[in-house]
């Protein structure tokens, strides 16, 4: 794990291997550069890097890095110009957060990392070492004999600042350094391949995840979920020799003031089943379980924070085949609420995992009810894939979930859920099918959740579908594959909503 860590300004910089400098475009003269955590440097030494930079064309732009052998001046070998966007005295915590993120993402043979950035708050020094971490994320767990070259990994990261000794920024780096490594182990969950990671596995890295943290945990196996008529969890499951699982976690400290269940769908695989995806469309699938690693991983850092509210934690976990065991199109499941279902498509199987666990998660009341899901490939179309989707039978609630991923730093965009829409799901045979309207398919899909949830209780369904897993080119603080998104926001949302109840 990397050490994480506050110093002092020196005139030589800390001892460190590379040095990480934020640098931004002159408010003043757009052709010229500046470093705005200027106080931090000698001023002969400010103007060697100014002037380096400017012979290598360096703009300043947002997340533009610029590598300089070491200056005179500073200890550190290796300077890493990072641009943060306009020089102005208040960046946003999410500039200095993608700024030191996308800095460390370019390192590769740097143990022990120093950052001179805008560390002037509590805010921004969490920003800072938040992003530096998250961007100094790498999977290599199945690397092999064949790996040529393997970065290295960092050991600590240093950030320069006059707030060492602040009370408040030590408390702030704390949290920030906490909630990171959750990020990072979802990251490592969604990241691992499917042979290693069937339901059961999965299951098993949930209980290991809350492990010494006050977490309680139950563990449903197959047999379990057939008799307890958990009927969506195992009709996507029975195509599978892998068997599925129901992982139920509760945090509950003694001065808790709010009760909150988050479900997650956790399709550790989907080839689709019998309405099975195409080849390219079944490579990325290994991440269909996104949601379930988010929400294992914010209730483990809810527990680690301390954070004065109830959690019980769902996640519904299978693995979606096709075989001769597997359900088909036109198949009648009953869930566990009692409501029948017919599977029209087998493709849309998260929905039908995760009304079994929004009908249980509903039975222990809570107060709200948080469901994040890789849902539909209609949100990739809808909002792309840096943005997620909330719906909510609650505007209020809604409003909270947006609120909590600015202030987090991720990207959710509010979505309706159209009555009129609801009318697609009807089926002449059951309570409703599993799939409606294509056009607004993400929509519909909400609305299908929306039928297991008790009208009285909020409830808001996070679709993550293209953001959860980063198919394109690496970016700020965002690696290639699993980008562990949500937890960030369900940790923020879950303490707005204590700090609310308190009031």
């Amino acid at each position: 794990m990397t050490d994480v860590r506050l110093t002092a300004a020196s005139a030589a910089g800390p001892n460190v291997d590379a040095l990480v400098i934020g640098i931004g475009a002159d408010p003043h003269d757009g052709s010229k550069i500046d470093i705005p955590a200027s106080g931090e440097l000698r001023p002969a030494t400010r103007r060697r890097i100014l002037q380096a930079l400017e012979r290598l064309g360096a703009k300043g732009t947002a997340e533009e890095v610029t590598r300089l052998p070491g200056i005179e001046g500073l200890s550190a070998p290796l300077v890493i110009a990072v641009g943060i966007g306009t020089s102005t005295e208040l960046f946003t915590p999410e500039q200095l957060r993608r700024a030191a993120g996308a800095a460390t993402l370019s390192l590769t043979r740097s143990k022990r990392v120093g950052i001179i950035m805008p560390a002037t708050t509590p805010a921004s020094i969490a920003a800072i070492a938040q992003g530096a971490l998250l961007g100094s994320y790498r999977f290599t767990a199945f690397k092999g004999i064949g790996t040529t070259e393997v970065a290295t990994a960092i050991k600590s990261i240093t950030v320069v600042t006059d707030l060492n000794r602040d009370r408040h920024a030590r408390e702030a780096l704390k949290r920030a350094v906490i909630v990171a490594n959750e990020v990072m182990l979802a990251r490592d969950l969604v990241n691992t391949p499917p042979s290693a990671l069937h339901p059961q596995e999965l299951a098993v890295a949930a209980v290991q995840a809350v492990a010494e943290l006050g977490v309680s945990t139950e563990v449903l196996t197959e047999i379990e979920l057939l008799a307890g008529h958990y009927g969506g969890i195992i009709g996507v499951g029975q195509g599978s020799a892998n068997p599925p699982r129901l992982v139920r976690l509760q945090y509950s400290p003694a001065r808790s003031k709010i009760h909150v269940a988050l479900v997650g769908k956790g399709i550790t695989f989907d080839s689709g089943g019998l309405s099975i995806k195409t080849g390219p469309g079944m490579i990325t699938m290994k991440s269909d379980m996104g949601g379930a690693a988010a929400v294992i991983a914010a209730t483990a850092a809810i527990a680690r924070l301390g954070i004065p509210a109830t959690i019980t934690t769902y996640a519904a976990c299978a693995e979606n085949m096709p075989s001769g065991t597997a359900q088909r199109p036109g198949d009648v499941i009953t869930t566990y609420s009692g409501k029948t279902v017919e599977v029209l498509n087998t493709d849309a199987e998260g929905r039908l995992v995760l009304a079994d666990a929004l009908s249980r998660a509903a039975q222990d009341e809570p107060d709200v009810i948080i469901d994040v899901a890789t849902l539909t490939g209609a949100q990739t179309v809808a909002l792309g894939t840096r943005v997620s989707a909330v719906m909510s039978n609650s505007d209020e609630l809604r409003d909270d979930v947006i609120r909590a991923a600015e202030i987090s730093g991720e990207q959710f965009w509010p979505m309706p859920l159209p009555k009129e829409l609801r009318a697609s799901l009807d089926s002449p045979i059951a309570d409703l099918a599993n799939i409606g309207e294509r056009l607004g398919g993400m929509l519909t899909a909400g609305l299908f959740l929306q039928e297991f949830i008790e009208h009285d209780t909020p409830w808001a369904h996070l679709d993550i579908a293209g953001p959860a897993f980063n198919e394109g080119k690496a970016h700020d603080y965002t690696p290639l594959g699993g980008t562990g998104v949500a937890v960030r926001t369900l940790v923020q949302l879950v303490r707005d909503l204590t700090d609310a109840s308190t009031k």
